[in-house]
């Protein structure tokens, strides 16, 4: 069983009590009891789908559904079937279980409280469908509001990180996905109580789950990029044993890097490919190179400085890479021209390449290998500000700054690479060339 701190289990039994005492006015309420049966296999059986499906989600409309029609006590019993019979694929399994069934029956009674609060529950019978937007829409933001505190909450106790860190975007990341789920769950509340009946209801669920079947494709499809970059990046580890976790933590600063230059999120999952896969051209290179102890000389080097090109025609046939190719031919040139594989200059080098420059000079700085020890972050970032213009685009170095100033830098560090940071490191010069 894994390890969980003591604090995350008070949290946790907490949040089960708070649960239980929801439900407690149930025997005083008066409760359709047929109707919170049904939502609960419907709910039941869309997660199992969702199981089947292999898709990581949870089916709101349900949920929000059973918030705008049922009481708030009963409404917070509809996700227990579903949540109780649901897979759970870590453990400790009965721990996780419960956290589940508490965190989704306090969101689904929060918000029913605040549709019932606002008169929604009047709403949905004989009024047009915008009366009951108000608090259906209140309702949703009670919902994501409710789960983002709880989530954050587990969080912070499992994961011993501030509270506001671990709060940090819960909210706003749920609200567009919980506010499509619902509207789907307003439109079944609607029908259900028309003339039309929990059958047409219950109709509204079919294109929603076409949907979510499509999305649940984009997620297989998903996974299996990440398996292949995984594959790749794992493959340059165990040949290049100084660089083992090197990849991640450039994906990492180059994700930042783009996040700070306003970038969509396509294009930042992009870059932070472009970053993990940079040196992916080193499997093409004699591991006796790599590994080499002492100074290369003048013809090694040169067989070094073909990574780039080697990377490049490994990855050219990975549709979904887009950009990132281009990232991985690219990142050793310098704006000056000196760089390789072409001497490109200025703008004419990708801005992918710009990206992952700074990035893989930065982490190359901050690390410990063992021919040297790392630099201290403020140490590394002076020496990247030193050499913007001449080696490294200004607004990469910037943004890289002014991102690791707001939010730190935590990389993930492997077990085999310890970091100190008392000893300077070589120059940038030193740092950013072949000898990683």
């Amino acid at each position: 069983m894994e390890a969980v701190p003591a604090r995350a289990r008070v949290y946790v039994a907490c949040a089960v009590l708070c649960a239980l005492l929801c439900v407690l006015p149930l025997p005083r309420t008066p409760t359709p009891w047929w109707a919170v049966l049904l939502l609960a296999v419907v709910y039941a059986a869309c997660e199992q789908a969702a199981a089947h499906w292999r898709f990581a989600g949870t089916f709101y409309p349900v949920l929000l559904a059973g918030a705008f029609l049922l009481p708030p006590s009963a409404a917070a019993l509809v996700p227990l079937p579903g949540v109780l019979l649901a897979r759970v694929e870590q453990r400790p399994y009965a721990l996780r279980r419960l956290w589940r069934v508490a965190q989704l029956a306090l969101s689904v009674w929060a918000a029913g409280s605040v549709h019932c609060a606002l008169g929604g529950r009047d709403a949905l019978v004989g009024s047009v469908l915008p009366c009951a937007l108000l608090p259906a829409g209140a309702a949703v933001l009670a919902f994501c509001l409710a789960s983002a505190l709880l989530d954050g909450g587990i969080l912070a106790a499992a994961e011993r990180i501030p509270l506001r860190r671990a709060w940090r975007g819960l909210f706003v990341r749920s609200l567009a996905p919980v506010s499509v789920h619902g509207l789907a769950g307003l439109m079944m509340a609607v029908l259900w109580r028309s003339p039309f009946g929990p059958v047409a209801a219950l109709l509204v669920l079919l294109p929603m789950c076409v949907s979510w079947w499509v999305f649940a494709q984009y997620h297989r499809e998903r996974a299996a990029h990440q398996a292949t970059i995984r594959a790749l990046v794992q493959a340059v580890d165990i040949k290049d044993g100084y660089t083992r976790g090197h990849s991640e933590r450039v994906g990492q600063a180059s994700m930042m890097i783009a996040r700070e230059l306003g970038m969509d999120d396509e294009r930042v999952e992009v870059l932070r490919f472009a970053g993990i896969l940079h040196d992916v051209g080193k499997l093409g290179v004699p591991t006796r190179l790599l590994r080499k102890d002492g100074p290369l000389t003048a013809e090694e080097r040169r067989v070094i400085e073909l990574h780039p090109e080697y990377g490049h025609e490994m990855v050219r046939g990975i549709g979904f890479l887009g950009e990132a190719r281009a990232a991985v031919l690219h990142h050793h040139e310098r704006l000056d021209g000196s760089g390789y594989p072409y001497g490109l200059r200025g703008a004419h080098i990708p801005e992918s390449a710009r990206v992952v420059a700074v990035a893989d000079a930065f982490d190359a700085m901050t690390s410990t290998r063992s021919y040297r020890r790392a630099r201290p972050v403020p140490v590394a970032l002076e020496e990247l500000e030193r050499c913007a213009g001449a080696q490294f685009d200004p607004r990469m170095v910037a943004a890289l700054v002014r991102a690791l100033v707001r939010d730190g830098w935590h990389p993930t560090v492997t077990a085999d690479e310890e970091r100190d940071t008392a000893v300077p490191a070589p120059t940038v010069a030193e740092r950013s060339g072949v000898r990683r």
